[in-house]
């Protein structure tokens, strides 16, 4: 397996800032060199264990994903996800857990078939100031009709670089204060 790295090769920029992302130098594996690699970090003030057994337990997602309509889970690391894609269309797909080190990083891959071709992998480290985790998900995708369908998800507003970021966000909010803040009024 490659290194990982959190970094690009020879430079210290993350991965996610990087002018031509490497996947495999991220150690996640690609079956496309046109696959688009998205890394993101954020620092939440909670304990690394409590992070990854929320986030081990797929079936939170929707929770704090906006675009995930259901995971099913089954034995042996195998799960099977509904996602919201452009125009309110849903995709589908299986994916397979192929590494899972608990408190500390648990890695993924799209089975063969799958509408979305992806993998992936999110980390959970205990920031150096010592207070909290900073949790970093690196994950490759290759959207259905490539480029095409690059463009038709940025347009409707479901592109996975974009949502990475905010669903993050989310779950930032949602660990640290236990609720995500909503545009609604309250009736009470």
């Amino acid at each position: 397996m490659a290194e990982r790295t959190s970094h690009t090769l020879g430079a210290d920029a993350p991965l996610s800032s990087a002018r031509n992302p490497d996947p495999a130098a991220a150690g996640l594996t690609v079956e496309d060199e046109d696959d688009e690699l998205i890394g993101r970090t954020v620092s939440i003030n909670r304990p690394r264990e409590e992070l990854y057994e929320f986030w081990r337990d797929f079936r939170n997602f929707p929770l704090f994903m906006e675009n995930i309509e259901d995971v099913e889970v089954s034995d042996g690391g195998r799960s099977h996800w509904t996602v919201r894609g452009p125009a309110n269309s849903d995709l589908d797909w299986d994916s397979q857990i192929v590494e899972d080190v608990p408190g500390e990083l648990i890695e993924w891959r799209s089975v063969e078939g799958a509408q979305v071709k992806n993998s992936g992998r999110v980390e959970f480290r205990d920031a150096s100031n010592g207070r909290g985790t900073v949790v970093t998900v690196t994950l490759t995708y290759d959207p259905p009709a490539g480029a095409l369908g690059k463009v038709f998800a940025k347009v409707f507003r479901r592109e996975p670089r974009i949502q990475a970021r905010q669903e993050l966000r989310r779950f930032k909010q949602l660990m640290e204060t236990g609720e995500l803040p909503t545009a609604e009024r309250s009736m009470a």
